[in-house]
């Protein structure tokens, strides 16, 4: 994936932090977000830290009967230095790379699965034997 060098997170995002990129063929959802519950963003009383923000990716394709085979990629953009986590296109890079990666991993076990899983051909009949 070559990110957009004219978008923050190289990839541009709606409102809801949500968007969509087609990379090897396939369409990826994008969702980054943070563990806040929508407010104000402000540090943790706690730790004295802003949240991070997470950058997941998700490729779904359907089949056969009703088949969906789904991959899943996540990357994290901590905050450093009391300020908030800034937007780093690389994290949506890693988070598209390894949802394809889990993509194709869950692809060939499938393959391999079914492959295991395949009736035996039928044993061909034997040839009648001629009449003397």
């Amino acid at each position: 994936m070559t990110p957009d060098p004219t978008q923050p997170w190289g990839v541009a995002i709606d409102y809801a932090g949500r968007a969509a990129l087609t990379e090897d063929g396939h369409t990826v959802e994008l969702r980054l977000y943070d563990s806040t519950l929508g407010g104000p963003l402000v540090p943790d009383p706690m730790t004295g830290e802003y949240p991070a923000v997470y950058v997941s990716a998700q490729v779904a394709e359907s089949g056969e009967g009703g088949a969906q085979l789904r991959g899943h990629g996540l990357a994290l953009v901590q905050p450093a230095g009391g300020r908030p986590a800034v937007p780093d296109p690389a994290a949506v890079v890693r988070a598209v790379t390894a949802a394809l990666a889990d993509f194709e991993t869950r692809r060939a076990s499938f393959a391999a699965l079914c492959a295991a899983w395949a009736p035996a051909p039928p044993a061909p009949e034997p040839e009648p034997e001629p009449a003397p």
